[in-house]
Formats: C-alpha cells, structure tokens, sequence
C-alpha cells in the first residue's frame, strides 16, 4: 500500500517539506560570497552537487533571493566550504536570516582566512574549500540555480589520504535530511563496480 501526494493539492510548501524528507541525505554547499559593500556573507544551501567533470562545475540552489544569491550575482565570485561535524553548529548558525549588512562569519565566530583566485574569504576551519567563478544560472519559480567554475581547491593536508584524495572519515561530513534533522558520518560501504563483459 502507498500514500499518493498530489503537488497540485497539496501546495508548495508541504511538498517541499515531503522532497526534504524523501531526497537525502544532501550534501551541504557552504557558500562565502562578499557583497558589493564588502560584507562577507556565509550561509548553507542543501540542495549541491556536482555538475560537470570537465571544465570542473558545481551547483547549488537558492530558494528564494537571498544575500549569497545577490552577491554572487553583482560580483561573480563564491567559495563552496565542506561542513564538518565539529563545526556543526557554525553551519546551522549562519542559516539565521541576517540583514545583509551583517556579516554570518562574525555572528557565528569564524575566523577567515584569504581565498588564493576570488575575493571572497574562506573558512579557515572548514577542511575544503573550492574557489569559483560563476558559470551561469538558471531560475525555475521561486528558485535559482547557481553554476560555479572552480578555478581553485583548498584541501586541509590532514584530510588526505594516502592516494591523495580526502578521506570520508577525516573530514566527517555533515548533511541536511528532512525537518529540522542533520546527518553525520556512519557507516561506510565498499563495492567495486561491475564491468560489462562482451560475449
């Protein structure tokens, strides 16, 4: 037996509640932007991934015109942080709607630190940061999708692994799940990839 939920009847924002609750866990796309006043803006967006290989692109979404949005707009610019577990309560802390005047890298205590190819700082605790420039957007409704060239990665040696890439349980990510739910860094499964094999 299934529930059926029909968008139409339900309205907007409780499907979005049922989308939240369903697609997870989602990465989180902790994005630094400075504004055309030179206010440094932090917040977290849940709806990131990758979007291209080659030429390397990322994407996150803005629901709503939000500051990161504005800023990323006027000034093309934008560094997408990792969120640890230890900085947890920084993540959720710059999700508050400040007014645009108010710095989230000051209101949750984070030290920043000077991006090497964009204007806009980095987290200095945060163990990831990939510099971009912006590629492009696309709007759909109430929301905008935000395409970004890294132009550069800054990777906390600490977090590598002996293959050179970070390693999932040093950076102990944490992700957005439905409600007011955050999840952290379990269990980790292997399985290699089955190759096809031609008659």
């Amino acid at each position: 037996m299934r529930t059926d939920f029909d968008p139409a009847e339900l309205g907007s924002r409780s499907f979005y509640r049922l989308l939240t609750a369903t697609i997870l866990p989602r990465p989180i796309a902790w994005v630094s932007t400075t504004s055309e006043d030179g206010v440094d803006n932090l917040a977290p967006h849940s709806f990131f991934t990758v979007a291209c290989v080659d030429p390397p692109i990322v994407q996150f979404t803005s629901v709503g015109r939000k500051d990161t949005l504005r800023n990323v707009e006027a000034n093309r610019e934008f560094v997408v942080h990792l969120t640890p577990e230890d900085l947890f309560e920084q993540v959720n802390a710059t999700g508050t709607n400040y007014p645009a005047h108010h710095s989230e890298f000051d209101a949750a205590g984070l030290e920043r630190e000077p991006s090497l190819r964009v204007r806009p700082p980095r987290v200095k605790a945060s163990p990831v940061a990939l510099e971009c420039v912006l590629h492009g957007t696309m709007s759909f409704g109430d929301s905008t999708m935000v395409l970004g060239r890294v132009v550069h990665a800054a990777v906390h040696t600490d977090v590598l692994a002996e293959d050179g890439l970070p390693a999932v349980d040093r950076l102990s990510p944490v992700s957005r799940l439905g409600r007011n739910e955050w999840g952290v860094h379990g269990e980790v499964k292997r399985i290699d990839r089955v190759p096809y094999e031609a008659d």
